[in-house]
């Protein structure tokens, strides 16, 4: 199944590995992790107007998300997989 993460992105959710709240970036593990992963090409979707609420890291990418990060949760809850 898919989660709608908005600005029309959709990931599969087998591969999500984590949906993680804006306000983790402050920490400076975090901080580095994001630079490794903007210097090798890994974070999609990024938004120039600072509306990102969360970020969801997968299998192959990070995604930048202005939804927040119980509402993807909940979105997720909703879906029905087989």
């Amino acid at each position: 199944m898919f989660l709608h993460l908005g600005r029309n992105i959709v990931v599969q959710k087998k591969d999500i590995i984590a949906v993680l709240d804006i306000q983790v970036m402050q920490s400076e593990a975090t901080k580095e992790f994001m630079e490794i992963a903007a210097d090798e090409g890994f974070i999609k979707n990024n938004d120039e107007n600072n509306t990102e609420k969360s970020f969801v890291v997968t299998t192959r990418n990070i995604y930048m998300s202005p939804i927040s990060c119980s509402t993807l949760k909940h979105r997720s809850e909703k879906i029905i997989s087989p």
